[in-house]
């Protein structure tokens, strides 16, 4: 990948926010966007008035400008987003780190990231082999403490105020966020459903108050309206079980597991209804969906039948396994398995669509899990009964919301949230590592890697082009075929970005001399021969293997002016070159010459 032009002129670029981790700030915006090119206006906080203009190279003086007004979000080029076809623009890459100034076009961008990212692979791998493995028991966080003095923000959250006054959040995304008083963010902390949160938006708070709390143990059931508990599919030694703490005298009704139950429990269902005095079911708020809550197996049920409740209350309580020793896999195998877009063992699911969340009918070994958007459109998944669904029935989900805990797939997320929301998760997942040991890399040279893996694309549907459908493609080739259809007023295909791992990547690239050069050389060049492939000769590899001079460097403005010439007038060039070469020069030159034509 080189350099091949000053600016694309793309308006798109990737949104970046200061790294909050745990409430600590562990990377500030400032080294993140630092010698980066603005993509949009940076405006004044609070106003209009536009400080920094679009396509400015963000340097010390401007970083330290930016840091003393506030700005806690950028949206800067990036070569992921870049749209050369066959490279990267000066401006999309920004400052060349080894320099300081902007970089030179021609620069092998590429090899640069490639030996960013590899050389302080050396010192992960030293020591992966005395960490990671399944010892190191995360600490339970039951509560969130401010560290510094500020106001508090609410991020996305949704929440009920309980008997008591407080604010319950019934939602599971949400986020608290804590400002200084220039309106900077300075704190960040994720709120888990169910916990308590004693401010509300907006609240001046002094560091180290605990701003909200919850039971690391369980996981509650919430009600989002005040009515009369109404059980349903209730069965004493069928569905539930009654049981007595031998310390406290308390007794407490606990679902029994669909598998333990007998065949007429099997497809009981059983759940908490709210309804009001006239026993008419209540409705969620805004909505009108029944306000009942089925429960899963194992939940701890302590009301009884007909109990009232406010909103607010917990129904039932679902035991969580103690902090699930996470396996940390550290050091190289994980950047490894990132870098080459594993898919991980136990993925996440995530919500297809956005909608409302209902369960159907059970399959043998698989639940299943209906999301149902505004439109009525139903989309069903199908999860093993083993894995523990986060969400209830009757919920809102968005796009891309978890529905399974576990490690979410980069394909999942580039298919459902985008290119620019995936690149944003691996750059952070590489960079974790990294950071874990102490090695600082640029997030620009993980973009770069990053642009390479997302080079093909799968045709959705073909239209007026020349792809099937299910076809696997170079962008640069859909690109260039889209230019002409809509030149000539035909529909162009439609498609969706692929993500491959840097392997497949490699072995996919156009160039069948680079390929085979790589790996599975006998393969590569039985197929290119069976396709009567032809290799434009673009990249370093190909033209080292050939002896050419590299399209990179000064390699490149070579090149470009033979490239000039030729087009100027082929048949007098052709005419000289004949006259003035020597037999044995011209051979393998114009060989190279007419296929990078």
């Amino acid at each position: 990948l080189v350099v091949i032009g000053e600016d694309c002129g793309t308006e798109r670029g990737l949104e970046l926010t200061p790294l909050v981790e745990g409430g600590d700030v562990v990377e500030p915006l400032r080294e993140r966007v630092l010698g980066r090119n603005t993509a949009e206006d940076v405006l004044r906080p609070g106003s209009d008035e536009v400080v920094a203009p679009r396509d400015t190279l963000l340097d010390e003086a401007w970083v330290d400008k930016l840091e003393a007004m506030g700005v806690d979000q950028l949206r800067v080029r990036s070569p992921i987003t870049c749209e050369n076809r066959y490279g990267v623009c000066a401006a999309c890459y920004g400052r060349d780190l080894a320099r300081g100034h902007v970089i030179n076009i021609g620069e092998a961008i590429g090899v640069i990231a490639a030996q960013s990212i590899g050389e302080p692979g050396t010192q992960l791998t030293m020591r992966t082999f005395h960490i990671g493995g399944a010892a190191s028991r995360a600490v339970t966080v039951n509560s969130v403490e401010v560290k510094a003095t500020g106001a508090v923000r609410l991020h996305n959250i949704k929440t009920v105020i309980n008997s008591s006054g407080n604010l319950v959040a019934v939602s599971r995304s949400g986020e608290i966020g804590l400002l200084d008083e220039f309106g900077r963010e300075r704190e960040r902390y994720k709120v888990p459903y169910g916990s308590v949160i004693s401010v509300a938006d907006g609240d001046k708070v002094e560091g180290g108050s605990v701003i909200a709390t919850w039971d690391p143990h369980t996981h509650p059931i919430v009600t989002e309206v005040a009515g009369i508990a109404n059980f349903s599919e209730f069965i004493d030694g069928v569905t539930v079980q009654e049981s007595t703490d031998d310390i406290t005298g308390l007794s407490s009704r606990v679902i029994t597991d669909p598998k333990a139950r007998g065949s007429a429990g099997k497809d009981l269902r059983p759940m908490v209804k709210l309804v009001d005095d006239k026993g008419e079911p209540l409705k969620l708020a805004d909505t009108d969906l029944d306000a009942q809550y089925f429960l899963p197996a194992g939940a701890i049920v302590g009301l009884e039948d007909g109990a009232s409740v406010a909103v607010g209350d917990v129904i039932a309580r679902i035991p969580q396994e103690s902090s699930k020793t996470r396996d940390i896999t550290g050091g190289l195998p994980r950047v490894a398995d990132l870098f080459e877009a594993r898919k991980p063992k136990e993925p996440a699911v995530l919500a297809e669509r956005s909608g409302t969340v209902g369960f159907g009918k059970d399959t043998k070994g698989k639940q299943r899990v209906i999301i149902t958007g505004k439109d009525g459109e139903a989309h069903e998944e199908l999860i093993p009964k083993w894995r523990h669904v986060t969400i209830f029935e009757g919920e809102h989900v968005e796009k891309g919301e978890m529905l399974v805990d576990g490690e979410p797939s980069g394909h999942d997320i580039l298919r459902l949230l985008g290119t620019a929301t995936m690149a944003e998760y691996l750059v952070k997942e590489i960079q974790d590592v990294y950071r874990l040991q102490g090695v600082k890399i640029n997030d620009k040279h993980i973009e770069v890697i990053l642009r390479q893996m997302l080079r093909k694309a799968e045709i959705l549907t073909g239209n007026d082009s020349r792809f099937l459908k299910g076809e696997q493609i170079e962008r640069s080739r859909i690109l260039e075929e889209e230019e002409k259809l809509i030149k000539d007023g035909k529909e162009p295909a439609v498609w969706m970005p692929l993500l491959l791992g840097i392997t497949k990547a490699s072995l996919a690239t156009e160039s069948f001399i680079s390929a085979a050069s790589f790996q599975e050389t006998t393969r590569v060049l039985t197929e290119a021969s069976v396709r009567g492939s032809r290799d434009p000769l673009r990249g370093l590899k190909e033209n080292v293997i050939v002896g050419r001079l590299i399209p990179a460097g000064t390699g490149l403005a070579y090149h470009e002016e033979r490239r000039r010439q030729r087009e100027v007038t082929p048949m007098d060039i052709a005419e000289e070159m004949a006259a003035v070469d020597a037999p044995e020069e011209g051979s393998t030159e114009d060989v190279a010459e007419s296929s990078a034509e």
